[in-house]
C-alpha cells in the first residue's frame, strides 16, 4: 500500500508558534509539580520563557528540515 506525501511546504513561523505554546505549558505544568518549592515571579518567567523558546526553536528547525528534505527529494515540482 503506497501512501501519497502531502508535497506542501510546512509554514515554520506556525510550527515555532504551536511550539513556543507546548513549551509554555509543559513549563507550567513542571511548575506546578507538588515536589517544587515556592517560586518566585522571576523564576517562574524565566522558566516559561525559556521553555517557549526551546520548544519555538526545536518546531522550527524540525519544519525547516522537513521542508528542505522534501526539496531534495521532490525537486521544484512541489511549487
Amino acid at each position: 500500500m503506497r501512501r501519497d506525501a502531502d508535497p506542501t511546504p510546512w509554514n515554520t513561523a506556525r510550527a515555532m508558534a504551536f511550539g513556543a505554546v507546548i513549551g509554555a505549558v509543559a513549563a507550567g505544568f513542571k511548575l506546578l509539580a507538588p515536589w517544587s518549592a515556592v517560586h518566585t515571579f522571576a523564576v517562574i518567567a524565566r522558566e516559561v520563557i525559556g521553555a517557549a523558546l526551546a520548544f519555538a526553536l526545536l518546531c522550527g528547525i524540525a519544519a525547516a528540515l522537513r521542508n528542505f528534505i522534501t526539496r531534495r527529494l521532490m525537486g521544484p515540482e512541489i511549487r
